[in-house]
């Protein structure tokens, strides 16, 4: 390789990419940096960092070509991807979410592995983990 990767985009297929972008910026605070398209071509860009986190709709060309994206049903697991967001207050931010719309699944609470870390679902079915840094261990 020319050069080391560096992870550009987390993509995350919604149903509908207006009403995500409406949920991130009120559930978890994020701006959005771009939005263009409509319906099959629809994308959207949130401020996260150095990584951003997009979204496309389900049913667009892309997903076509690789045999399409399994639709979330509430009664499912959440898909195999978290989206994580740190803060400095964990515990506002998870109720900041949860009274936007997020669908609580775990309270806050300290990880063995050095962060306060709770979790919800967002509109499409989506796992979000607010939480802490990661403190060093001494």
């Amino acid at each position: 390789m020319a050069s080391s990767p560096a992870l550009a985009y987390i993509i995350v297929y919604v149903e509908d990419v207006e009403k995500s972008i409406a949920f991130y910026e009120k559930a978890f605070g994020l701006k959005t940096r771009m939005a263009t398209g409509e319906k099959r071509t629809a994308w959207a860009e949130m401020e996260t960092g150095s990584t951003t986190l997009a979204f496309t709709p389900k049913a667009q060309r892309e997903t076509a070509l690789s045999g399409g994206v399994k639709s979330h049903d509430d009664s499912e697991a959440a898909p195999n991807v978290l989206v994580s967001f740190t803060y400095d207050d964990v515990n506002s931010a998870y109720k900041h979410a949860i009274d936007s719309g997020a669908k609580p699944c775990a309270e806050p609470e300290p990880k063995p592995w050095g962060m306060t870390a709770g979790y919800v679902k967002d509109i499409d079915g989506i796992l979000v983990q607010i939480g802490s840094r990661v403190k060093k261990q001494q």
